[in-house]
């Protein structure tokens, strides 16, 4: 046997060489309660993919420990494709610690992140992709008319004005959990190793190079949503304290008002006394600045040691996740660490 024809060793070349020089696309998907939408958004992605051929891609997939049948689904799609990869949660930690491993697992040129109940529509990555062609860092999708319930919505809005404050985000950039990153930002977003992440504020952290491109919003076909109010008081919380210290100056700003307004109140009440002798000492103000300076103290201890705490945390390494098994990810990323 020769081997081969030189003119098939050529073609043969040919092709492994377009095939490196095509940039990746990674898809990043929590996964929690989805075992009836996910098989739907994974194969949206390929038939999307397949129009987009100047790409590669591969999709994460990261159950974090959902507790229907959502990871058996993750399983069946990662046997039938190798371009699936999945990641398996040993305890439920949350959709911004699963979008961290899906971005540490990831080596894509480029990492779309999206839902996993159908209501980001796949088949529109490629205008967050192009966006990023055109030049910008980061790209999130906008919703004219959003999909979600008013209880979500209410959230949503909450969560925009905080990060404008908080973290400075420009007035006009719309946050959305369907967004694309170059690598470098990736890259900056991942030595973030401490306890609480908040991907909104990493990637603000990274860049101010961002745009935002208009897709449809879905409505839910299956189920609901995910986040109660619990835990978006948690995702609100993390993002008060994750990455500024607006709130302590807000506290001290508060506390001098606060010290203020009693010292006023103090000379106020021995003028009162010095020019009114017959007044009687009013036992119902007393009670009142009492309980007004003692629910300030308390709140603002609160909050230092809400700062504290983390910060104790985070000392002792407490992880951002625990994998408990990974699925088609290749024996040379074993040397990414479980955090």
């Amino acid at each position: 046997m020769d081997g081969g024809s030189p003119d098939r060793l050529g073609r043969s070349w040919g092709v492994k060489k377009q095939m490196e020089q095509r940039k990746k696309v990674s898809f990043v998907i929590p996964c929690y309660r989805s075992e009836h939408t996910l098989p739907g958004v994974v194969a949206e992605i390929e038939d999307t993919m397949r129009t987009l051929e100047q790409y590669q891609y591969d999709i994460l997939l990261i159950n974090d420990c959902s507790p229907d049948h959502t990871f058996e689904v993750i399983r069946k799609l990662c046997q039938e494709d190798s371009h699936i990869k999945g990641i398996d949660f040993a305890r439920n930690f949350g959709q911004h610690s699963a979008l961290m491993a899906g971005l540490r697992y990831s080596d894509g040129d480029y990492v779309v992140c999206l839902d996993d109940d159908g209501q980001t529509p796949a088949d529109e990555a490629g205008k967050l992709l192009a966006a990023l062609e055109e030049g910008y860092d980061a790209v999130y999708a906008k919703y004219d008319h959003k999909q979600h319930s008013k209880f979500r919505n209410l959230g949503s809005s909450v969560n925009e004005h905080m990060t404008r404050i908080m973290l400075e985000k420009p007035a006009e950039l719309y946050i959305s959990s369907y967004f694309a990153v170059k690598r470098f930002v990736v890259e900056d977003m991942v030595r973030y190793e401490n306890s609480y992440p908040y991907v909104i504020g990493l990637v603000l952290r990274a860049t101010k190079n961002i745009a935002n491109v208009s897709v449809k919003h879905r409505e839910r076909e299956v189920g609901v949503s995910g986040y109660t109010l619990r835990k978006l008081v948690e995702l609100w919380f993390n993002g008060f304290t994750a990455f500024s210290v607006k709130p302590l100056r807000v506290a001290t700003v508060l506390g001098s008002v606060s010290a203020g307004a009693g010292f006023l109140y103090g000379i106020y009440t021995i003028v009162k006394r010095l020019l009114i002798p017959d007044v009687p000492v009013g036992f119902s103000s007393l009670m009142s600045a009492l309980v007004f300076f003692g629910g300030m103290i308390m709140l603002m201890l609160g909050l230092i040691g809400e700062y504290i705490g983390r910060i104790y945390i985070s000392l002792n390494n407490s992880p951002q996740y625990v994998i408990r098994e990974k699925l088609n990810l290749d024996a040379c990323r074993q040397e990414n660490e479980d955090r």
